[in-house]
Parts: structure tokens; C-alpha cells; sequence
């Protein structure tokens, strides 16, 4: 596929999806989540960590209002479920690790995009607005699923109702995000924790995303059902043979990621 509003590039083992739209905030439109679905899945297989992130000011300011005409004339539902739907699946599927390193401001869809990654990593300067009912809608794009997991129902609630800005720092408190740098530190940051994952056993990330999305649906006794079969697959690995190798070694481990 040619990408016209994203670029795409695969460096150390880290591919970089940069949404490419920065006169419009990189507002989501038909062509952008096409873009990004191919990309998510070709990371996946291209890569050990796929990033998303942002060119410019913002990393997404979400849904293009504009696209394909006037907001008055957008099928919402039909958007959601033949656009977004195929774009979030493939994050949520990705079978490697996935990081949104928000660069700036996320908003509506944007910011549930940013924290539909495994990991979410901000600078200072970024904020997060659920700002749907700003103009009489419901947060979409995941983010009824993702915020009350995040942050628990009284955070959740709140930040749908008022659809006020959070600050990074304030996200990162809350448990929405994983970390946040100082913008000076943040490119730096993102990096380095790419790369800590690009080095590491990749089929347990795998199934650590799988065990850790399941327990939302499981009992205890299911849950530890999940665990006994995906840590057995996990044994039969190459990287748990170096890990306990390199552990007994006193060497540090050399994953290949199979």
C-alpha cells in the first residue's frame, strides 16, 4: 500500500508509524486508518516493536470532521465499524509489542488510539481530551473499553462527562499512561524503551498481551488455566533456553524472539 498520510520505517528492529498530517493536527480520516491498519500489520511482521506517533505539534487531534464532506453527513456507525474497528483490531493483534509515544495534543479518537497501544509514553507538553460530548457524542474509538479498565469508573465517568484536558503528568498518575519525559528527553525516552523491547523475548510479550487481555473475561480458576497453557508454550521457546542460559551464565540474554 502507498501511504500518503502516515510514513512508515523500520530501524533496529522498531518500526515508526508517524501520522503525517500535521496541518490538520493529524485528524483521522478514510485514508489515514487504512494506513495505519496496513502498517500496524506489516510491523507486526516486519518488526519486534511497532510506535505510533505524531508529526508536528500534535499526534492526533482525532476524527477529520471535514472528510468526505461536512459532519452533518458522516455515517458515524458505518465510520466506526468498516474504519476504526479494523484499525483498533490490528493494535490490539499486533503479535508485537506497540507504543504510542504522544508527542502532543490526543484528542477524541486520537487520545483512545494513543492508549488502544500495549504502552503509552507522553512528553510533558501532551494532554489527552475526551472531548466527544463537546459536540454531543459518546467516546468511541475504544475508549469506553480502554478508559474504566485504565483508570477505574469515578476517572473514567469524568473524563467523558466534562471532556477536560489531562495533562501527561495527571495521565500518568492516573494510570492512563505508562510514563511521561520532559519534552527535551521525550524522543530519547520513546527510543530507548523501544529498544529495551526490540532486544527482548518476543513470544512472551506476545502471550503476556494475550494473558493480561483475557483476565477481563476469565474467573480466577480460567485465568490460571490461561496461564498454565500460554507459560507452557513459552518454555518450548529458544528465548527461554538463552534467558536461563544467559541467567545461569551470568551473561546478559541474547533473544532472537522465537
Amino acid at each position: 500500500m502507498q501511504y500518503d498520510t502516515i510514513t512508515y520505517g523500520v530501524e533496529d528492529r522498531v518500526a515508526v508509524v508517524t501520522l503525517n498530517r500535521p496541518e490538520v493536527m493529524n485528524a483521522l480520516n478514510t485514508a489515514m486508518r487504512a494506513e495505519l491498519t496496513d502498517a500496524v500489520k506489516r510491523g507486526g511482521s516486519e518488526a519486534r516493536v511497532v510506535v505510533l506517533t505524531g508529526e508536528g505539534r500534535a499526534f492526533c487531534s482525532g476524527q477529520d470532521l471535514g472528510d468526505g464532506g461536512n459532519a452533518a453527513s458522516l455515517d458515524l456507525e458505518r465510520t466506526l465499524r468498516d474504519e476504526y474497528v479494523p484499525m483498533l483490531t490490528a493494535i490490539a493483534g499486533c503479535p508485537v509489542p506497540t507504543i504510542a509515544a504522544v508527542n502532543g495534543a490526543a484528542a477524541g479518537a486520537g487520545a483512545n488510539l494513543a492508549l488502544s497501544a500495549d504502552v503509552v509514553i507522553a512528553a510533558e507538553s501532551a494532554a489527552f481530551t475526551q472531548a466527544f460530548t463537546k459536540i454531543g457524542l459518546i467516546p468511541d474509538a475504544g475508549g469506553t473499553w480502554l478508559l474504566p479498565r485504565q483508570v477505574g469508573m469515578a476517572k473514567a465517568m469524568g473524563a467523558a462527562l466534562f471532556a477536560e484536558r489531562i495533562t501527561a503528568a495527571e495521565a500518568e498518575r492516573w494510570g492512563m499512561i505508562w510514563e511521561s519525559y520532559p519534552d527535551a528527553e521525550f524522543g530519547a525516552g520513546w527510543r530507548a524503551r523501544a529498544a529495551h523491547l526490540a532486544q527482548g523475548p518476543t513470544a512472551a510479550y506476545a502471550r503476556v498481551k494475550e494473558a493480561l487481555r483475557t483476565s477481563f473475561g476469565n474467573s480466577l480458576e480460567d485465568q490460571l488455566a490461561v496461564e498454565a497453557r500460554l507459560q507452557g508454550e513459552c518454555g518450548k521457546t529458544r528465548d527461554f533456553k538463552e534467558g536461563v542460559l544467559a541467567f545461569l551464565e551470568k551473561r546478559p540474554a541474547r533473544y532472537e524472539g522465537r
